[in-house]
């Protein structure tokens, strides 16, 4: 499996792209380190979503929704980056 340095990057190249969660709500995100900020419906969601939060979620990929990473900060906004094909890239 493709390590958390490999993912982290592509999730950096997609920010400001839409993304969409599970209920089909689009959200972009910013990433000014290791962390991420969402933007829902023009506002900025209050939390951010770290690198070490992607990287424990992403031991448990590939999930069929968002409860099964229900242990991670903003589990409906890490599953839907993580099961994004932008960022899968086909290694899960």
């Amino acid at each position: 499996m493709v390590g958390i340095d490999e993912v982290w990057a592509r999730i950096g190249r997609h920010a400001g792209q839409p993304f969409t969660t599970i209920t089909e709500l689009e959200f972009t995100y910013r990433a000014p380190g290791a962390y991420l900020r969402v933007t829902r419906d023009g506002r900025e969601v209050n939390r951010s979503l770290s690198c070490t939060n992607f990287a424990r979620a992403l031991a448990s990929m590939p999930a069929e929704r968002p409860s099964d990473i229900k242990d991670r900060q903003g589990s409906a906004y890490t599953w839907a980056i993580l099961m994004d094909g932008r960022i899968r890239g086909g290694d899960w």
